[in-house]
């Protein structure tokens, strides 16, 4: 199997691959896609992690991250909601240590119940019962 950290898959992305780009990060569909259009906003420079992006950098990948968004919802009206995420280091999922952003669009029925969103990465954790008050 090859490794996607050497050399490092997202530094050696073709721009062909890209949909949207501006000066300090582009936007790619992802190779093993959670649902359709699940899209990866990327930083130019090389950097592990979400939290060592730069402030300019966390804007750029936000402005990004509108425009695959309105992009997608304007191509297919069946996405209801969108997951928003990034796994910071191997203990928390990251493969490639290249920092990524998660856009993952979700539809009606995708899955039985969508309750706890994210919280999903614990499965044990992802459906909860509110406590009253």
């Amino acid at each position: 199997m090859k490794n996607p950290n050497n050399p490092c898959l997202f530094c050696n992305t073709s721009k062909k691959e890209f949909i949207f780009e501006n000066d300090l990060a582009f936007v790619t569909f992802d190779s093993y896609p959670v649902s359709q259009f699940h899209s990866l906003i990327i930083p130019k420079r090389h950097i592990q992690n979400y939290f060592d992006l730069t402030n300019d950098e966390l804007l750029a990948c936000h402005g990004l991250l509108l425009k695959i968004k309105n992009k997608i919802n304007s191509d297919d009206n069946t996405v209801g909601g969108f997951n928003i995420g990034a796994n910071s280091e191997r203990i928390a999922g990251q493969s490639i240590l290249h920092c990524h952003i998660h856009l993952i669009p979700r539809r009606e029925g995708d899955v039985d119940n969508p309750q706890g969103g994210v919280r999903s990465v614990i499965p044990s954790r992802q459906h909860y019962v509110r406590k009253s008050k």
